[in-house]
């Protein structure tokens, strides 16, 4: 199997490697158009500031070759917050896969957010074996709002959507490689599609 982590120069790599080597998958990692159109899977992490992360993209094209990706695709932490129409964080357009907007956390909750926090109201593929409640490792000050496509749900001061799906894209807020063991099935359900 052929599975492509997208490489902008805004992703924690690394653990995600070491994540899909312990699944027997040896990920490549690339910025390349071709290369990323031509995998069987692909990742699409993310760390760090909405606007500047963006502005790789555009610089690279990847802006235009994500959205056009017809194979499953994972967005995690601030991937998945990219794929979405907007962010509030620099007030920043994102790649319009999902049409929710990203919100910053109520002033009455510390950001960002970090640590583990249970899961609830899952659905989907990306689910299987997963058992409600189970716990996940967020590190973010932004978040989707509750919304038709969000298959997981999770609270921090509000509820808010800790996974999203449509058609071929998947997107987590949390980081499945730093979940441990259920981080390990959500991965391999994914390598599944």
């Amino acid at each position: 199997m052929n599975v492509v982590i997208i490489d902008y120069g805004a992703g924690n790599i690394q653990s995600l490697q070491f994540a899909l080597k312990r699944l027997g998958v040896e990920a490549v990692l690339s910025g390349n158009a071709n290369v990323i159109r031509a995998a069987d899977k692909v990742l699409f992490p993310g760390v760090g500031a909405a606007g500047s992360a963006m502005d790789k993209l555009r610089v690279t094209g990847l802006d235009k070759v994500i959205p056009s990706l017809t194979q499953p695709v994972l967005g995690i932490c601030l991937g998945m917050q990219l794929l979405c129409a907007a962010s509030e964080e620099g007030n920043t357009q994102g790649l319009g896969v999902f049409s929710e907007k990203v919100v910053r956390f109520p002033p009455t909750v510390k950001v960002p957010q970090v640590g583990w926090n249970t899961i609830h109201s899952l659905k989907g593929p990306l689910f299987e074996s997963i058992a409600e409640n189970e716990f996940m490792y967020l590190v973010h000050s932004y978040y989707v709002p509750p919304c038709k496509a969000a298959v997981a749900l999770t609270e921090y001061g509000v509820t808010y959507a800790a996974a999203i799906e449509k058609n071929n894209f998947y997107g987590v807020q949390f980081h499945p490689e730093k979940s441990a063991q259920t981080g390990a099935q959500l991965l391999d359900n994914f390598l599944k599609l």
